[in-house]
């Protein structure tokens, strides 16, 4: 585990919260916080094109985009991880326009589709809280609640980390997941 990590079991799977680069990975898939034409961008999205290599555009060309709040699996090119998900989160104008069930969608559709493609550990970053801009408490708690219910109904997903290139901003989510209920 790493410095400042933090875990918490569901079921059999964990959740972990750490500080760390997204693009070092090394699980069945990472989470790339895309745009609609998932043809590279800024932030996450630009890193994992740069990192990935040519592979992983070549591949979102195919898919014609992808709508906020859906998931699209490609290759992970020359990443640590397998494959990279790409899911658009919602831009946040006030938190009233479906921000909050968009955003929830790109995690459990990200996982939805991890699970029909037989992968057990995934990484996400924290979606839509870059120029998108989610307030990061509230998107804190909306991931890993979403993530937390979704691991209940799953037991076939092992391990879920979302990484966070801050301190601060692992903090928040490690907040979140502290919050959760114990069962």
């Amino acid at each position: 585990m790493k410095t400042g990590a933090m875990e918490r079991k569901v079921g059999s799977a964990i959740i972990e919260i750490v500080q760390g680069d997204l693009t070092r990975e090394d699980v069945d898939a990472i989470v790339n916080a895309a745009n609609k034409t998932l043809l590279g961008g800024g932030g996450v999205d630009g890193a994992i094109h740069r990192a990935g290599g040519p592979a992983i555009i070549e591949e979102c060309r195919k898919l014609h985009g992808c709508e906020t709040g859906d998931a699209k699996i490609t290759t992970g090119g020359k990443l640590a991880a397998r494959h990279v998900i790409h899911t658009v989160g919602p831009v946040y104008r006030d938190g009233k326009h479906n921000e909050p069930q968009l955003l929830a969608s790109c995690h459990r559709r990200s996982l939805e589709v991890a699970v029909e493609h037989g992968l057990k550990t995934v990484s996400f970053p924290a979606i839509s809280c870059g120029v998108y801009g989610y307030p990061i408490p509230d998107a804190a708690r909306i991931a890993v609640s979403t993530v937390e219910a979704f691991l209940k109904a799953h037991p076939t997903i092992e391990r879920v980390r979302f990484v966070l290139f801050s301190k601060e901003v692992q903090a928040v989510f490690a907040r979140a997941l502290e919050a959760l209920p114990d069962y």
